[in-house]
């Protein structure tokens, strides 16, 4: 099966992914973690990806589309994948059917803008070994202090009220017009909000039929 994980920032579409990559047995493709790895390597694309993601905007179609496609190719991804993070753009999404990918189904997982932002705003992630917490949702055992290696906890640039605000205007702006793209090709498959990860869950699989 090959899915798209559709949302706004922070609307669960890594947690839901992981989930269904587990269930069906097919591997997740995240942008968002292709381009981390690539900025913490410093690698040149991360470098040019970073001041984009600093300051909550999007990083550049060529730049994008130029990691999935390479990241597709792979021989874990024949029988199927779930794609998380992109396309954000009807551009990008074009550029994507110009290369042959397809999908069976777009997940649009629905979250209201301030559940968001509390969401978000929340987040600390530990920047020795990348575990991660939300402060009310799922808190260290000490504040402040990763339970995994005893790191100091921190916000990410891109989790900071301002940034979020930010995120969440160009996603309104640039990427919810994707809804009609693939309302339109029949694949949109609409999440309604829940309110905690098990009940989006079984949202999922009985859509899918799974």
């Amino acid at each position: 099966m090959k899915l798209i994980m559709f949302g706004a920032p922070g609307a669960g579409k890594g947690t839901q992914a992981a989930i269904l990559s587990e269930r069906l047995g097919v591997p997740t493709i995240s942008t968002g973690n292709i381009l981390r790895s690539a900025v913490k390597n410093g690698t040149p694309v991360g470098l040019q990806a970073k001041s984009y993601m600093d300051a909550g905007k999007l990083v550049p179609d060529e730049v994008i589309i130029g990691i999935v496609a390479e990241r597709l190719a792979e021989a874990d991804c024949q029988k199927g994948y779930i794609l998380d993070g992109v396309p954000r753009t009807i551009a990008q999404a074009e550029a994507l059917e110009q290369s042959g990918v397809q999908f069976d189904y777009v997940l649009d997982i629905e979250v209201p803008d301030q559940e968001i932002l509390q969401r978000m705003t929340g987040r600390r992630s530990c920047p020795v070994c990348g575990a991660t917490y939300h402060v009310e949702a799922a808190p260290p055992k000490k504040e402040g202090v990763c339970d995994s290696c005893g790191g100091a906890l921190t916000i990410r640039e891109d989790d900071r009220p301002e940034t979020v605000l930010s995120r969440l205007s160009t996603y309104h702006e640039q990427t919810e017009p994707l809804k009609d793209f693939y309302a339109q090709r029949g694949v949109l498959k609409v999440v309604p909000f829940q309110n905690n990860i098990e009940a989006t869950t079984r949202a999922i699989g009985e859509i899918l039929g799974i």
